[in-house]
């Protein structure tokens, strides 16, 4: 398929409906993950009991809990930390050794801790209701369509067109690794404040209703807004960047390279099968050669490569790029001292937070407060979605290509039969 047969139009109705279908299939995964990413770590060993009174604990283990401590629905006299049961605090009237108390408050940790991405899609569903797992979506959506378009059309014309700025300057070998990489730096700009709605919407816990969690959000949103200006909402988007340009370099390199590999090993064998000798070719031989090959090839093979070659590529690069999705989450969520204190407590405040270090320094926080297991969290949710997601959003494209390239070559062929 010669990529110039596929206008513009029909490249975006294909990033168009990938994003839909991989948005439907995956936005469950996203929501675990974020929960998993932004709930506390483990209190230190002196504070692993699930309940412990006040008399029992240092004033200074309290300097920097947030000012809207939540209360759990089973013990009115529990107090929970952020709704991550971080601490349990038992008010007089209830001894910390009552087994009551200490049943509801393990009963609560219990509900509310994620140990495992399958253990958070199987609480969220009990405990929240299976729509819960698709909270997010309707701006999940709002912000894939218009960032694959921007994403994968943007992507096709830097590595393919002639008038390509990297044509001249780049080797045929890079070109994918930074055309890749630029394409997804103009789409994360483009979307940065959908995102930042989304992640706050998918970690919200104290609304009862959908409404809810969408008018609670954007209360956040507007009172973010109004303390710190409009680039508040690009807050977190050098995370962003830095999670996301090495995730695209790597996965459009190992995309096409895998693809490669299986074009390759597909010619051997159709070469052997008929007694031919198979000849790689070197440098634009080689390209044409490949190119050829996957004008030629039938939908199913198209699917297949593309599916494999998505998925592959797509579990490397996230892993590899999980501690920079793990800092970018955290700081999103972030509740800000603004929003309950006044000015002065706030600035007082703003220089303890580890969020409003730089990014290399926040994750270096995170690695001593947590070490690799810290920096990695959700990596296994983040695999499970982006694995699939990779593979169902690239063969979906790359089959909306191939089946408008075969219309566009059946209309040729009416107009001048």
């Amino acid at each position: 398929m010669v990529e110039g047969d596929v206008s513009l139009v029909q490249k975006m109705m294909s990033a168009v409906s990938g994003s839909v279908l991989t948005s439907l299939l995956v936005t469950p995964l996203d929501v675990v993950r974020v929960r998993l990413q932004s709930q506390g770590h483990t209190p230190s060993p002196s504070m692993s009991s699930p309940l412990r009174s006040l008399s029992t604990i240092s004033i200074t283990q309290f300097r920097d809990l947030p000012p809207n401590l939540g209360i759990s629905a089973c013990c009115r006299e529990v107090f929970w930390v952020g709704n991550n049961a971080q601490y349990c605090v038992a008010g007089p009237t209830i001894a910390p050794t009552t087994p009551s108390g200490i049943a509801c408050a393990v009963e609560e940790t219990e509900r509310r801790t994620f140990n495992s991405t399958w253990d958070g899609l199987r609480k969220i569903a009990q405990n929240e209701g299976p729509r819960t797992l698709w909270r997010g979506l309707s701006p999940t959506l709002l912000m894939a369509v218009p960032a694959n378009v921007i994403y994968f059309a943007g992507y096709d014309w830097l590595r393919t067109a002639h008038n390509s700025p990297f044509r001249t300057i780049v080797s045929d070998a890079y070109i994918p690794l930074v055309a890749g990489a630029s394409a997804r730096i103009l789409a994360a700009v483009a979307v940065s404040p959908v995102e930042m709605f989304r992640t706050r919407m998918q970690a919200a816990h104290h609304a009862e209703t959908a409404a809810g969690h969408f008018r609670e959000t954007m209360a956040g949103m507007r009172e973010m807004v109004a303390a710190q200006g409009i680039p508040s909402l690009w807050r977190g988007l050098t995370l962003t960047l830095w999670r996301d340009v090495p995730f695209s370099a790597i996965y459009w390199w190992g995309y096409e390279g895998t693809r490669n590999a299986i074009i390759d090993m597909r010619g051997r064998s159709e070469a052997k099968h008929s007694g031919l000798e198979f000849r790689m070719g070197r440098g634009e031989e080689r390209t044409r050669r490949r190119s050829r090959s996957r004008s030629r090839e039938d939908r199913a093979s198209t699917l297949v490569d593309s599916f494999v070659a998505g998925a592959t590529s797509g579990a490397v690069a996230a892993f590899v790029t999980t501690p920079f999705d793990v800092g970018k989450t955290r700081q999103q969520i972030i509740k800000h001292a603004a929003e309950s204190t006044t000015d002065q407590a706030s600035s007082a405040m703003k220089g303890l937070r580890p969020e409003d270090r730089s990014m290399p320094r926040f994750l270096y926080h995170i690695f001593q407060e947590q070490g690799m297991s810290g920096l990695f969290r959700g990596w296994a949710a983040r695999c499970l979605k982006v694995a699939p997601a990779c593979a169902i959003m690239i063969s979906t494209y790359e089959m909306g290509k191939k089946m408008a390239n075969e219309m566009n070559e059946r209309r040729d062929q009416r107009l001048h039969g």
